[in-house]
């Protein structure tokens, strides 16, 4: 199984950009990139080659699952695992989210000590991990 090392992530918020970052880099020692907006990870993705992608489901301009769907055109990125990360977590919104292809969501507000060790337990399950 391959090692989770790079991960991109699209957060329009500055303090959960700040919280995910510190997590992310300093609890899980992943190399990460963060990115304001949809655009803005549609911009970095190709030349950062994340092996992961955390999109924030709510996000001005393009959504997460409007992101979702721009990555999926990319042949270079069309085929990384994509986790949803939203605060919208009744049942319904979950169900429709399950409904774009994503290896998983992350519900906020989250656990920064946790987090790393949940975003690992989503890319071992996912079948890309296993090349």
């Amino acid at each position: 199984m391959e090692d989770l090392t790079r991960v991109l992530c699209a957060e329009d918020d500055a303090d959960i950009r700040k919280i995910l970052n510190f997590s992310l880099t300093r609890v899980g020692h992943f190399e990460v990139c963060m990115c304001e907006d949809g655009l803005q990870a549609l911009e970095k993705a190709p030349g950062f080659k994340p092996q992961l992608i955390l999109l924030d489901v709510m996000m001005p301009g393009l959504s997460g699952p409007e992101t979702f769907q721009k990555l999926r055109e990319h042949p270079q990125l069309a085929s990384v695992p994509v986790i949803f990360v939203t605060a919208k977590a009744t049942l319904d919104e979950l169900e429709a989210l399950s409904h774009y292809g994503a290896a998983g969501i992350i519900v906020k507000p989250f656990s920064a000590n946790e987090l790393p060790q949940n975003v690992r337990m989503i890319w071992e399950r996912h079948p890309h991990a296993r090349r």
